[in-house]
């Protein structure tokens, strides 16, 4: 059985073991400037990206800097 996280409000399946893994796989370079992670209501700073672990039923949400207006 597939296991599932939600990503800004959407279901994915979970394919990384880490914060960083899966940002990466989202081409979200390691410490990109002006990018904010909340993990289950928590902020997590970009330092600890790389040892945050991923678990089922885990809610992201990925909150990125974009141009235009």
């Amino acid at each position: 059985m597939t296991q599932h996280i939600q990503v800004n409000g959407k279901p994915e399946s979970l394919a990384a073991s880490t914060l960083d893994a899966l940002l990466h796989a989202k081409g979200v370079a390691p410490g990109a400037k002006g990018v904010a992670v909340a993990l289950n209501g928590m902020v997590v700073p970009a330092a600890h990206w790389h040892e945050t672990t991923l678990s089922p039923g885990d809610e992201l949400e990925i909150v990125r800097p974009f141009s235009g207006g």
